[in-house]
Parts: C-alpha cells; sequence; structure tokens
C-alpha cells in the first residue's frame, strides 16, 4: 500500500474539493474549474502539489551515481538544469518517472504520490560502494507549480525547478499557508491535468500500466537519452529504437461533447465501425473537460490501429490525433 503524503492544509481554503486517487490530499478544484484553467494557461496562480513525493540525493558521486540508474544523462547535468528521467525493469518497462533538479549541492527529485518509499528503495539496493546519501524529504518538503509566464517570485532559498511549462518549486511544507496567501489564487490539480493533456504529456500510472515502455508514450527525447548506456532495460529500448516498432502508442481524443460524463482511466476503445461489441484495441488513461477544446482524453492504442479511424471510448464517439507515430 502507498503511503500517502501529509493532506494539504489549503484544502481549508474557500471553495477546496478534495482531489480523488491518484491525488488525494490536494484540492482538485477550487469551485470554478474552468476558471482555474484559464488562470493558469495565462500564467496566473499556483498549483498545490504537496501530496508529490519528495526525494533527495546528496554526496560528491550523486550525479555519476543517478546516470548509472536512469534513462536520462546527468553525469554533467548543471545546477539548476531540470530534467526528467526514468527508472525502468530489467525488461524496459517504466517503474518509476521523476521530475529532478540539481542545486549544486543537493539532487531534489519529485515523483508519484506514494512512490517515494519504492524509489528509495531501488536506490538504497543500488549504492554499493558509492558516496551517496538517499533521503526522504516529503514530510518537511512540499512541491508547488507556477505556470510558464508567471512573474510570481520564488521565496529565498528555494529550490526551482524550471522547465518550459513552468517553475515546480520545492518549499518548506510549513510555509504552504504564507505562500498561498502571497501567490494565489490557488489552482486545483484538474486545471493542470487538463492542460497536461492538450500538451500530450504522459503521466506515470496514468499513461503506464505494468508493461508499458518509453516509446509508447512520447518520453524518449525528453526522459530518455539515446546515447547513454549504462542502465537497467537500456537493451530494449535500443532494439526497439532501432527497429521502430512499439507495440503500443499514445493518441490524443476529441471526445464527443454530448456525453454528460467523461470516460474514466481504463475505459476501453474500440474502432466505431465494429460499435461497443468490437474487439478492445486500447484504453483510455486520462479524460479531462478543457476550457476551449471541450472533453477530451489520452488513450494507449495498439500500433496497428489506423491513424485517421473513428474510435469509441466505451459508449463515447472519439476522434483521434497522433501523439506518437506508428
Amino acid at each position: 500500500m502507498l503511503r500517502q503524503s501529509p493532506a494539504s492544509p489549503l484544502l481549508s481554503l474557500p471553495g477546496a474539493v478534495p482531489a480523488e486517487a491518484p491525488d488525494e490530499g490536494v484540492a482538485a478544484h477550487y469551485g470554478d474549474l474552468f476558471r482555474e484553467q484559464r488562470a493558469l494557461a495565462d500564467g496566473s496562480g499556483f498549483v498545490d502539489l504537496s501530496h508529490r513525493g519528495v526525494v533527495t540525493v546528496t554526496g560528491a558521486e550523486r550525479l555519476s551515481w543517478l546516470h548509472l540508474l536512469l534513462t536520462q544523462h546527468v553525469s554533467d547535468l548543471p545546477p539548476g538544469q531540470a530534467t526528467e528521467a526514468l527508472i525502468l525493469s530489467a525488461h524496459g518497462h517504466i517503474e518509476h518517472a521523476v521530475s529532478l533538479v540539481d542545486d549544486g549541492e543537493t539532487t531534489w527529485m519529485h515523483t508519484e504520490p506514494g512512490m517515494q518509499e519504492a524509489l528509495i528503495a531501488y536506490l538504497e539496493s543500488m549504492k554499493f560502494f558509492y558516496r551517496v546519501e538517499v533521503a526522504d524529504r516529503t514530510d518537511e518538503i512540499a512541491v508547488v507549480h507556477l505556470p510558464a509566464g508567471s512573474i510570481a517570485e520564488a521565496p529565498a532559498h528555494t529550490v526551482v525547478r524550471e522547465t518550459p511549462h513552468g517553475r515546480d518549486l520545492f518549499l518548506p511544507r510549513a510555509g504552504l499557508e504564507a505562500f498561498a496567501d502571497a501567490h494565489g489564487p490557488a489552482i486545483g490539480v484538474l486545471a493542470l491535468e487538463a492542460l497536461r493533456v492538450e500538451a500530450h504529456r504522459p503521466r506515470l500510472g496514468m499513461e503506464t500500466d505494468h508493461r508499458t515502455i518509453p516509446h509508447e508514450v512520447g518520453w524518449i527525447g525528453s526522459a530518455v537519452h539515446l546515447q547513454k548506456g549504462c542502465y537497467r532495460g537500456q537493451e530494449t529500448v535500443a532494439r526497439v529504437h532501432n527497429l521502430g516498432k512499439p507495440p503500443r502508442r499514445l493518441v490524443f481524443l476529441h471526445l464527443d461533447g454530448s456525453e454528460v460524463h467523461l470516460p474514466p482511466h481504463g475505459t476501453p476503445i474500440r474502432l466505431a465501425a465494429d460499435g461497443e461489441e468490437g474487439r478492445q484495441l486500447g484504453f483510455v488513461t486520462t479524460s479531462a473537460r478543457h476550457h476551449e477544446l471541450g472533453p477530451i482524453a489520452l488513450a494507449l492504442v495498439k500500433r496497428n490501429v489506423p491513424v485517421d479511424a473513428p474510435l469509441m471510448a466505451g459508449g463515447t464517439a472519439a476522434a483521434q490525433e497522433v501523439v506518437v507515430e506508428p
């Protein structure tokens, strides 16, 4: 059973509605989902991600050691440069996804809620003679996301992870309420998820299952460096890259807006021509209501599904856009 982070004090803010799995412990929204999405898209407000696991690695050999374990090239990672990386099984299946930055003395990582203990257990098992220390900082450090374009200033001495999609701040958990007072409005995770789906960005546990490889969801390049080896699962990455044939591919779906309910994670994907009794060709990974695009989703389908074929997500008609080329 995954150990959840402490519930956020920002759940006491007016209008806060608690999020459901896998985002328990923070707010899904604060009363107006589309207003929150528009604010986030315009670079306003912040998203409380204090439910995510926070792990640090210290020691002079931390980057050279992590370089041997992660799919990303981090041995020479400059201080302040953000990246993301995966940990794979021996067969190349995705086990962990981390968002990381190094401040010159410490490597900071955040990962999916509750996954930090399993991540730490793996890292500890691989320490051997390396001079590194791994620590779970989840109970004392909270992640806060500022959108791209935000002019908010990070508090002094805050570790910042800056990406094209915005800035992740590693804040003392005790300072969350003061940060909210200074940098509101608070925005729920549903708004961030809608923008993530729009941007076709995968998330561990949503766009992945126990057999997902990086090629299927578009993590080659952003989280997997193809010019390095020496990590578990690298043989699978190289073989599939050279053959160019991952068994499944991520697609973006425009859903029928007349449906009241969104298809939940795991909803079967079939060809529209085959109807609801047709063969399952994939499943919905994340669905969302977008303030401009309407109901949208990401889905993982078999490689040989025609790229122009109308689909059905459960009982909902869906038009697909290619995210990962077949």
